[in-house]
């Protein structure tokens, strides 16, 4: 029982600080979106290859891993803003870390500030950052079971993004299955199916960040000639 009411403690304490975050992202017109997923499913890369299309949106980026800066000078080389927080043992960012991360940006001017949690399908998906939006990656090299694996890490997404396309000849991966799964599990996400490596479906992920963005900021923003969302 002592354990149970702690933790509901913490969560609560989380929560406190996620609407604080929320609160702020709302004043200035910011993005907030918590990217999560398994590591290697290419969060990062997927995070390069928006930088090239969302050329009108200035982006910054909170780096969550265990150790190391890697992924942070690597988001940093493609053009953004990056803030690199490393967490030891903990296998998750929370609102408290969030709240470090944007104390050391300079946030004037950003458009989109995407968290990059800690490469995990478990524990990310229970602690509120104040974001606006949540992403899952997972990728054709993890195998097609992970919604059916994993049900709470998807079910509160509002985007799925199935990643490294490129590789589908070269696997056994029941795409419909995949699919049928992550409805099971949410049927209002949203789907897109991308490579980072040669482009498929980057624009119209794109894109529909933009519109999102565009709507958070009160401004009106159209959709590319061809870009189409998934689901």
């Amino acid at each position: 029982m002592a354990e149970i009411r702690i933790a509901k403690k913490l969560t609560q304490a989380n929560d406190e600080v996620a609407k604080e975050n929320r609160r702020k992202f709302g004043e200035l017109g910011i993005l907030a979106v918590n990217i999560m997923g398994s590591p290697g499913s290419g969060k990062t890369s997927m995070l390069e290859a928006l930088a090239g299309r969302m050329q009108g949106t200035a982006i910054a980026v909170i780096e969550g891993d265990l150790e190391t800066d890697r992924d942070a000078r690597r988001i940093e080389k493609a053009g953004m803003k990056a803030v690199q927080i490393t967490t030891g043992r903990a296998c998750h960012l929370d609102a408290g870390m969030v709240r470090q991360g944007l104390e050391a940006l300079d946030l004037r001017g950003i458009g989109l500030l995407a968290v990059e949690n800690v490469g995990n399908l478990v524990c990310p998906a229970g602690y509120d950052l104040g974001e606006d939006m949540r992403i899952v990656v997972s990728s054709i090299a993890e195998g097609d079971d992970k919604a059916a694996k994993y049900p709470p890490m998807f079910a509160r997404a509002d985007i799925i993004v199935l990643n490294k396309m490129d590789l589908l000849p070269l696997v056994d991966f029941d795409m419909d299955g995949f699919a049928a799964d992550a409805r099971a599990v949410n049927p209002g996400a949203e789907l897109f199916r991308i490579s980072c490596k040669t482009g498929e479906g980057v624009s119209a992920l794109a894109e529909r960040l933009a519109c999102a963005r565009g709507g958070k900021a009160g401004k009106t923003v159209s959709a590319k000639p061809g870009a189409k969302r998934r689901r």
